[in-house]
């Protein structure tokens, strides 16, 4: 093992801790595929099974893993030729999902997960709603606490988002926040789940590589 490797996983074990502390589900996985494996083990025939907006969570071939299984009603605002009313219609009801698959913009390692989100539907489905939740993240979200987070939000995925789906704003020229006041704007609404919330069964799954934004 080199010493990379070596100190990822140290600082996954804590945070896996951390989390567990602050009554999430978590676990660590050394790659994708013992993740995959896991994260199947939760979907059954018959179940809806939402998405949310996440770059991670499309990066790793779970959605084909789910797809070969069948029966399975996968909501993906993402699909396309969607129209703005279907992806509205979607949306809404993956907060009723059996299970929403999403990942986070950053964890840190006292085990709080910390979002910004530009319309909410991400950060409601994680808290309330959905029968389960599940949290996929590589190790390049940890950060040592709340306001790293927030920055390496500012930083690094709202910036990267932004440029992702072509807005005309600041942050996608120039790479950091600006704290603008596009119409817009992506970055709207900031979520810190400092404990898992009292009705909903979330799993937060880390992974040894570095994924998404």
């Amino acid at each position: 093992m080199d010493l990379k490797t070596w100190h990822n996983e140290k600082i996954l074990l804590k945070t896996v801790k951390a989390l567990e502390d602050n009554f999430f589900v978590a676990k660590m996985f050394k790659d994708r595929y013992g993740l995959i494996e896991h994260v199947m083990e939760h979907i059954e025939k018959g179940m809806k099974v939402g998405l949310g907006g996440s770059v991670t969570i499309r990066g790793i071939g779970l959605l084909e893993k789910i797809r070969e299984k069948g029966d399975i009603l996968l909501l993906d605002h993402w699909k396309e030729g969607l129209t703005p009313q279907e992806i509205t219609e979607i949306r809404t009801k993956q907060m009723t999902s059996d299970l929403f698959l999403t990942s986070a913009n950053a964890i840190t390692e006292k085990g709080e997960i910390v979002n910004i989100d530009g319309i909410g539907n991400r950060i409601n489905a994680m808290t309330y709603g959905p029968k389960k939740v599940i949290i996929i993240a590589g190790v390049n979200k940890i950060v040592p606490d709340i306001n790293t987070a927030i920055e390496r939000i500012k930083r690094i995925a709202a910036p990267m988002n932004a440029k992702r789906l072509n807005l005309s704003l600041p942050c996608a020229e120039t790479g950091y926040c600006h704290d603008c006041k596009s119409e817009k704007r992506i970055c709207r609404i900031l979520s810190i789940l400092m404990k898992k919330p009292g009705q909903t069964d979330i799993h937060v799954y880390l992974i040894n590589e570095e994924l998404g934004y």
